[in-house]
């Protein structure tokens, strides 16, 4: 007798899991809390016994009284070896299985599939569904079927490696959690051998905040744009460090901190115009069997991060895995956490960006209506309440140690009696709250929120606090108001006209990320107009003589560095792009609708980020350069009309097509939108390629590198300085004023245990002053003057035994030091 070995419900076990459906709705106290309980079963789960169990929530289907026999879980399972890094016709057999369907959910315990692994593409797998009515969607605008048959994909995915919009794949994650190399580091927490230190929350460990962090874009960190390559790096640097082998200048930007902040790795949109990486060479759904071929592709879509479509937020972007298995991100927590000083890593979640590619991919129950990114969540929905925890949850679950929630004023819903929109905060401290287990050990992560509430109300710069879910959970952090991304600090008076939210930080910054520079203030720089009208902003004419030497100083300079690790309260974060002083811009071309003009906003960048000599290399702008702008003046002139035109027409590509066909420019004298839409996704992928860290790893300066870290290191020998500055007692701060065209900060520290003090004084910018302890007694009140001895000053600061004062030229500081 042949033994059966193709994909096949197991009906018993299917029949088990649906008891346990029943039990759960019956004993539950609310619907939320039956579809927290069932949403830990969605997705698909690799059993013992090498069954699969999959579930998916379909309330659409019981909404349009689609049969149970009409409802299929389709599978594809390759018959041989395929190569993830290239694209290729590889060659599948498709098998579609029933399911069994209760209340709003569908479920089916699988035999004979295949789970993929770090060596082995899994079965991929989506359910599928007999329409009513030819050709119309369930609960969507749209969906990813055909005529025929309806396509619900699985919100809840482990791995997707040919994209969200291709059939997810069944991934042995108890395999992937079993082999990774970190699992000492994680046995560890809460005892006494934790190598990251811990505070007890309600019975369980929550990870200590960090005294430093640095904030990467895996897609252009390393050569290979991958967490692939990122882990190798920080593998190499992790056997440097141990060895006693010197950094590289390029290295020393990437070290010197606790905690890593990703910038986010979640399943991106994809633009139906470039992004094609699953397509079945005659699909027929008419038979249960099929060996099919389908063209395959890697999927290399050029994003920051955050165009999220939500669905398959538990897996991670295939753009930035080099080898689309999941693995990759575990092998770079795993490198960190595996330093001789481990370093943390940060998930950034940015749940409340969902964008319009979600659309085919959720049903219509996820969304509350338009929003900001594309469509607004619906967070009061008990089961996609559920559903995005769930999310969070299995996410974290890959061994972050802290989690920075994006735009946490975004959470937000329609109260009809109030009839305005309120802050789901609740929802927020069940974020909080989620208990994180990787490797038998269950823990709480550092939590972090960026929240400018009121925003979007007109006046938010002034209303905002940035302390409201501090002050409702004690234990967490928020992103301070010299953080967020309206933060210049290139243009003149910056430091002048930000006293007021400085002094915030002062006074009560020590649950804030400080810091200027991250990947949405240095995009604000770019995008600052330049020009001689009398009503255009001002760049600091005292940082630099060019304009990108001036946004690389801004953003990294030594004033500023020393500010925030030598003196501030607070978490000083940092953006390899700045410690790098690489370009960066708002880079995407995952979407076909706003490309034009997303680029459009970025006229200013040429003057910005790309040096006049530059331009001419002939490593970058190949893409540009092949429509004919071979000089950075055609393409400033072109691009700045571009702007012009698109606020002029208001958007009409047609129209903006026109005005620029007045113009001589390397289209000739009849552009058209399609020449628009080239010249867009021309500029992305030219830019994304400029903006890979690796072109510039020989350019950093040794002793601006080694004096960065030796900043950092001074700040990570000194973690007290992250508690307020106490101005009514021992320690002081201030801004000299008049400042007679200079920015002068200062202030005073003393350690804790009262056998440390430093003086701290900056020239945030202006005309270089003279400073010294005995003029700072002039202004803080009863300081000594003698004993004081140089711990730290710029490169450029003239320092020594026989210099009573010091000149600070523009952007310099000192730190002096006092024992007691």
């Amino acid at each position: 007798m042949t033994q059966n070995t193709s994909p096949t419900l197991c009906s018993d076990q299917t029949a088990e899991l649906i008891a346990w459906h029943t039990d759960v709705t019956e004993t539950a106290t609310s619907e939320f809390d039956a579809a927290e309980t069932l949403s830990t079963r969605l997705g698909s789960h690799v059993n013992v016994d090498g069954t699969v169990t999959i579930g998916f929530w379909t309330p659409e289907l019981t909404e349009a009284d689609v049969p149970e026999a009409d409802v299929y879980l389709e599978l594809y399972t390759p018959t041989g070896s395929v190569d993830l890094t290239t694209d290729e016709t590889a060659a599948f057999d498709r098998h579609q299985v029933p399911v069994r369907q209760h209340e709003d959910y569908t479920w089916a315990v699988v035999d004979n599939v295949s789970a993929g692994t770090r060596q082995q593409l899994g079965t991929l797998y989506q359910l599928v569904y007999k329409r009513p009515t030819p050709g119309e969607a369930l609960a969507r605008e749209s969906d990813l079927g055909d005529k025929e048959w309806g396509v619900i994909p699985d919100p809840l995915a482990d791995s997707v490696p040919f994209g969200v919009y291709a059939p997810s794949e069944i991934y042995d994650m108890q395999h992937l959690h079993a082999n990774r190399a970190d699992r000492d580091y994680f046995a560890s927490i809460g005892t006494d051998a934790e190598r990251v230190a811990t505070s007890e929350d309600d019975g369980l460990p929550r990870v200590d905040p960090a005294v430093s962090m640095l904030e990467i874009h895996p897609g252009t960190a390393t050569e290979a744009g991958s967490l692939g390559g990122l882990a190798r790096k920080y593998e190499t640097i992790g056997e440097k460090l141990q060895t006693g082998e010197a950094l590289t200048p390029a290295e020393r930007n990437f070290v010197g901190y606790d905690a890593i902040q990703l910038m986010p790795t979640e399943p991106i949109t994809q633009n139906p115009d470039l992004h094609d990486y699953w397509t079945p060479q005659q699909l027929d759904r008419s038979t249960d069997t099929q060996s099919i071929e389908v063209e395959i592709g890697n999927p290399e879509m050029i994003n920051w991060g955050y165009d999220i479509v939500v669905s398959a937020f538990s897996a991670t972007n295939p753009a930035i895995l080099e080898s689309n298995r999941p693995d990759e991100l575990v092998d770079f927590i795993a490198a960190c956490h595996n330093l001789p000083e481990p370093i943390k890593v940060v998930f950034d979640i940015a749940l409340g960006h969902a964008d319009n590619g979600a659309i085919p991919l959720l049903s219509e129950h996820f969304f509350e209506g338009p929003g900001m990114y594309g469509k607004h969540l619906d967070y009061t929905e008990p089961t996609v309440r559920a559903i995005l925890l769930e999310l969070q949850r299995r996410k974290m679950d890959l061994g972050a140690d802290g989690i920075r929630v994006d735009g946490a004023q975004d959470f937000r819903y329609w109260d009809p009696e109030r009839e305005e929109m309120i802050h789901d905060d609740a929802y927020l401290a069940k974020m909080d709250a989620i208990t994180q287990e990787v490797a038998g050990t269950e823990y709480r992560p550092w939590m972090i929120y960026e929240d400018g509430r009121p925003w979007p109300q007109e006046d938010w710069e002034l209303a905002s606090t940035y302390r409201t879910l501090i002050e409702q959970h004690p234990h967490a952090f928020q992103w301070s108001p010299v953080t967020f991304a309206h933060n210049t600090p290139a243009l003149l008076t910056f430091w002048a006209t930000k006293w007021w939210r400085v002094k915030e930080v002062a006074e009560f910054g020590s649950q804030w990320i400080t810091g200027v520079a991250n990947h949405d203030t240095i995009r604000r720089g770019t995008q600052t107009e330049v020009g001689d009208a009398w009503n255009a902003p001002q760049e600091n004419p005292h940082l630099a003589e060019t304009l990108p030497e001036t946004l690389n100083e801004a953003y990294n300079s030594p004033a500023a560095t020393m500010l925030f690790y030598c003196f501030m309260p607070g978490v000083p974060m940092d953006f390899v792009g700045a410690n790098m002083r690489s370009p960066w811009g708002f880079i995407r071309d995952t979407d076909p609708t706003w490309n034009v003009k997303v680029v459009a906003e970025e006229a200013y960048l040429v003057d910005w980020q790309i040096p006049d000599d530059v331009y001419g290399d002939d490593r970058f702008f190949g893409g540009l350069k092949s429509l004919g702008f071979t000089e950075k003046d055609d393409l400033r002139m072109f691009i700045r009309a571009l702007l012009s035109a698109v606020d002029l027409t208001d958007y009409d590509l047609d129209a903006i097509a026109t005005v620029l066909s007045t113009l001589e420019t390397p289209f000739g004298k009849e552009i058209t939108a399609d020449d628009l839409e080239t010249f867009a996704y021309a500029w992305m992928e030219d830019i994304h390629h400029y903006a890979n860290l690796s072109h510039w790893a020989d350019e950093q300066d040794d002793e601006r590198t080694a004096f960065d870290l030796a900043v950092r290191e001074f700040r990570h020998e000194r973690p007290w300085l992250r508690s307020d500055i106490d101005h009514e007692g021992s320690e002081a701060y201030g801004y000299r004023h008049p400042t007679n065209g200079t920015v002068l900060y200062y202030g005073l520290r003393e350690s804790p245990d009262g056998d440390e003090q430093l003086l701290f004084a900056a020239n945030m910018e202006g005309p270089p002053i003279e400073v010294s302890p005995e003029i700072w007694a002039d202004e803080i009140a009863d300081l000594p003057t003698d004993g004081w001895e140089p711990a730290l000053a710029a490169p450029a600061v003239a320092t020594g035994a026989d210099r009573d004062s010091v000149t600070l030229g523009n952007v310099q500081s000192i730190v002096w030091r006092r024992s007691l």
